[in-house]
C-alpha cells in the first residue's frame, strides 16, 4: 500500500477502506506456519468483507477472538481443535482483515454480521461456540440470533457481565517504532494479557504488534453492559466458560464473576485454569485446549 507521508495508520485504513475488501498487512505475518494451514474465507460485512479462516474437517467449532485482536489470538488453538472439529476462526468486523461495520455499529448489529457470515458458510448446520473477552459478547448476540442452532456456546474471560470492569491503562504503541515500540507491546501483554511476563515470549509480541495496528473498531466501550449475562440465562445452548485463574479483568475477584454465572445458569460448566491470565488460550495452551474439548464435549 502507498503510505503518504504524515498520515496515520488509521488514516491509511479509512483510505483503503472504501476501495476494497482485502485489507493491507500492515505487520508481518505473526504466525505464518499456522495461517498456511487455513483455508480464507469471506463473507459480507458493511460495505466489504469478513474474515475468517478455516482449519480441519469435523463438526464445526466458530472461534471468536478478544478485543483489539484477530483469529491470531487463537494460533496455539486451531491446530490441535482441528483435530476434532472444523475449526472456524473469524475477524471480526472492523479487527483483523474485516471490514469495518456499519456506522453506529452495536455488538448486536456486529453479532447479526457474524451470524449472517456463519449462515453463508455452513447453512443451517448446528455448531459449536466461543468467544473470547469482547468475543464473548459478540458470541452472546450470535448465540440470541441463531438459538437452539448453537449446540453449546463457550465464554473464554467474559466481560459484560453486569459487574464493573478492572481499569487498566495500556502504552501507546502506535507511535513508537523498533525496540520502544516492541518494549511498549511487551509491557501491555504483561499488564493486561498475561498472569507470568515470563511467559510472553517474542511470537506472543508479534501477534499483539499485528493485532494492534489493524484495529480500528474500538471495543473496550461494551465492557460494562449485561449482554453475556443476559443471553446465559436465556439460550437453549450448553453453556461453559474457562477463566485464568490470574484475569485481570476478574479483578478484584474472580468468584463474584463465577456466582453471577452460577445464578443464572446454574447447570453451566466451568474450569478455571491455575496461574494464568486473561489470554489463557496463549499462555496456558495445553491445559485450555483440554479444557474446550471437554467442555465441548468432543462430539
Amino acid at each position: 500500500m502507498a503510505r503518504t507521508s504524515g498520515r496515520s495508520v488509521v488514516d491509511a485504513f479509512r483510505i483503503v477502506e472504501g476501495r476494497t475488501s482485502v485489507l493491507p498487512m500492515l505487520a508481518p505475518e505473526p504466525v505464518p506456519e499456522v495461517a498456511a494451514l487455513a483455508t480464507r474465507i469471506e463473507t459480507p460485512c458493511g460495505q466489504g468483507r469478513m474474515v475468517w479462516r478455516s482449519f480441519g474437517d469435523g463438526p464445526p467449532l466458530v472461534l471468536l477472538h478478544g478485543g483489539t485482536g484477530s483469529w491470531r489470538h487463537w494460533a496455539l488453538n486451531v491446530i490441535p481443535l482441528a483435530r476434532r472439529f472444523r475449526v472456524l476462526a473469524a475477524d471480526l468486523p472492523g479487527l483483523g482483515e474485516s471490514a469495518l461495520p456499519p456506522e453506529g455499529a452495536t455488538p448486536r448489529t456486529v453479532g447479526e454480521i457474524v451470524a449472517a457470515g456463519i449462515e453463508t458458510i455452513l447453512g443451517d448446520a448446528r455448531y459449536d461456540l466461543m468467544g473470547f473477552s469482547f468475543g464473548a459478547l459478540i458470541s452472546s448476540q450470535v448465540a440470541v440470533v441463531h438459538g437452539a442452532r448453537v449446540r453449546s456456546w463457550t465464554v473464554v474471560g467474559p466481560a459484560s457481565l453486569g459487574l464493573a470492569r478492572h481499569g487498566t491503562v495500556l502504552e501507546k504503541v502506535r507511535s513508537k517504532s523498533g525496540e520502544e515500540r516492541r518494549a511498549a507491546n511487551r509491557a501491555n501483554l504483561a499488564k493486561f494479557m498475561f498472569a507470568d511476563a515470563a511467559a510472553i515470549d517474542e511470537r506472543a509480541v508479534a501477534i499483539q504488534d499485528w493485532n494492534t495496528v489493524h484495529a480500528r473498531f474500538k471495543s473496550k466501550g461494551f465492557a460494562g453492559t449485561s449482554d453475556v449475562r443476559d443471553a446465559i440465562a436465556s439460550v437453549p445452548a450448553r453453556v461453559s466458560a474457562i477463566w485464568g485463574a490470574r484475569d485481570v479483568t476478574a479483578s478484584p475477584t474472580l468468584e463474584a464473576r463465577l456466582d453471577v454465572l452460577r445464578t443464572v445458569r446454574p447447570e453451566v460448566g466451568i474450569i478455571v485454569i491455575p496461574d494464568a491470565g486473561h489470554w489463557v488460550s496463549y499462555e496456558a495452551a495445553a491445559a485450555f485446549n483440554a479444557a474446550a474439548i471437554e467442555l465441548i464435549g468432543g462430539n
